[in-house]
């Protein structure tokens, strides 16, 4: 058995036994969105793309090493985000310019779920989008 195949039925065992493959796809999907927004909000950003760009393949080269995690993506948006005029005045990442899609597999189960500010609700919505599952 391989490592990964053993530490998996290791932690299988403290999921309940009625938990399918979409439950632990969905779960671990949204695990990672909620790490993604807890983590880097409020990181210092500036306007300047190089350093934006780099944030981006930060968060999603990490948080691809999440189990079960098969791709992230995350775009943060600027262009609201106002000139900096002092050294104590930067721009910082938010709800309102994260956007993240990602696409969580467990077993026969993929699941594509996203985070992106709406603002009907003036809330930056966590959800699932879509789910796939292997017969």
């Amino acid at each position: 058995m391989s490592k990964t195949k053993e530490f998996e039925e290791r932690a299988k065992r403290y999921f309940g036994k009625e938990v399918t493959d979409r439950d632990r796809a969905i779960f671990e999907g949204g695990i990672t969105l909620g790490a993604i927004y807890h983590q880097f909000v409020g990181t210092p950003i500036s306007r300047d793309a190089t350093v934006v760009s780099a944030l981006e393949k930060a968060i999603e080269k990490t948080m691809s090493l999440q189990p079960y995690i098969e791709r992230v993506e995350v775009k943060i948006d600027t262009s609201e985000m106002r000139q900096s005029s002092h050294p104590y005045d930067y721009g910082e990442v938010g709800g309102r310019n994260l956007s993240v899609k990602l696409v969580s597999k467990y077993g026969k189960a993929r699941v594509y779920m996203k985070m992106f500010f709406v603002p009907e609700l003036n809330y930056p919505l966590m959800f699932i989008e879509k789910i796939e599952e292997e017969s």
